[in-house]
């Protein structure tokens, strides 16, 4: 509304200047280039909120545009048109976080085209009770009732996600949403986040995991950072870990020749990973039926110095088939301190594929 309002307001330089009505708000005198230039301003900020109401990625660039150019006139009759000033400041205020908003998912993208970069055809093949007779009963079972059994390898996967997060036991639940990438044949994923804090504060994320190592970002209003961590050992453990942990939304991963499986007893199995100079391990606990029930690893919580290992938890809460695998659709993720349990993650997968 902001936008076209002060757009519209630009009318009158250009309807003065061609004395299409009388505008006794400006005493100025106007001639018919300066009013084509008010014309200019005025529909630059239309096409801005045309390009915000559709979500254009580059909708910033009309505001830039609009707000130099009405500046610029507001300077040449100041007298007349200085408080419109202040519009273009709030409007600017807006626009600035945009910028770095397109600038970081220019980033995510970069890293994501990388990682699909390393990716190459694998021979092709089908899945048979043959292929997973080297795997702990429990798992054989949560594969063929995924729905492993006749389908192909997969080389690559994406989701999306929504759901709530708190940095702090005493934390508020804040909303987020999520898409994530993977490469399975060089183990790797680019997860982005926007977590909205308030109505107009939110966090920009990206988790990243490739060639052995992790890197995590955080920026508030996508200008401040607030985190940014790894490569370092801590990282990298905890992210090959997350990587471990989320193998259960793509079948097909648990047969990558990364992986080492070993039967714990009758519902749950170690898996071993070990890839570039690191290596992590953790514990799938599954139903008699061979639904995934939760995933346990000790994991670093914390950053920095300050790092430590403590339990950490994904428990899967609901189920859900896409294209074809039964997977985990509804997960919380736990951190088991001595303190007390810090329930930090709540998450519903809502869109899944692969290749």
């Amino acid at each position: 509304m902001l936008l076209l309002l002060h757009g519209l307001i630009h009318l009158m330089g250009f309807v003065k200047a061609f004395q299409f009505a009388a505008m006794d708000a400006l005493s100025s005198h106007i001639t018919r280039p300066q009013g084509m230039l008010w014309l200019l301003a005025c529909l630059l900020f239309l096409v801005t909120s045309i390009a915000l109401l559709d979500s254009w990625a580059v909708w910033w660039m009309f505001s830039m545009a609009a707000i130099s150019l009405s500046q610029f006139l507001i300077f040449r009759f100041w007298q007349d048109a200085k408080f419109g000033t202040i519009a273009n400041v709030i409007i600017l205020l807006i626009t600035i976080p945009a910028v770095g908003k397109y600038q970081f998912y220019k980033m995510v993208q970069k890293e994501t085209v990388e990682l699909k970069g390393k990716l190459s055809t694998p021979p092709p093949m089908v899945y048979g009770m043959d292929e997973l007779k080297h795997l702990p009963p429990i798992v054989q079972i949560w594969l063929e009732n995924a729905g492993l059994l006749g389908r192909s390898p997969i080389i690559q996967g994406s989701l999306q996600q929504t759901g709530q997060i708190k940095t702090s036991p005493e934390g508020t639940w804040m909303p987020f949403q999520a898409e994530q990438f993977f490469n399975f044949q060089q183990p790797g994923f680019v997860w982005s986040t926007e977590v909205q804090m308030q109505p107009c504060l939110y966090l920009l994320g990206r988790d990243r995991f490739q060639d052995g190592e992790g890197n995590m970002s955080i920026k508030l209003l996508s200008l401040f950072t607030v985190a940014d961590e790894g490569p370092n050992d801590a990282m990298n453990t905890a992210a090959m870990l997350r990587f471990l942990a989320e193998i259960c939304w793509f079948p097909p991963a648990a047969m990558s020749p990364y992986l080492r499986w070993e039967e714990i007893d009758e519902q749950s199995a170690k898996v071993a990973m070990k890839y570039a100079e690191t290596e992590v391990s953790g514990v799938f606990h599954f139903s008699e039926r061979g639904d995934i029930r939760s995933f346990t690893a000790q994991r670093y919580f914390g950053s920095g110095a300050e790092a430590r290992q403590e339990k950490w938890v994904v428990t899967a809460l609901g189920y859900q088939v896409f294209e074809g695998y039964k997977v985990p659709s509804q997960c919380k993720v736990t951190w088991q301190l001595p303190e007390g349990d810090f329930e930090w993650l709540h998450l519903s997968v809502t869109g899944l594929s692969h290749q």
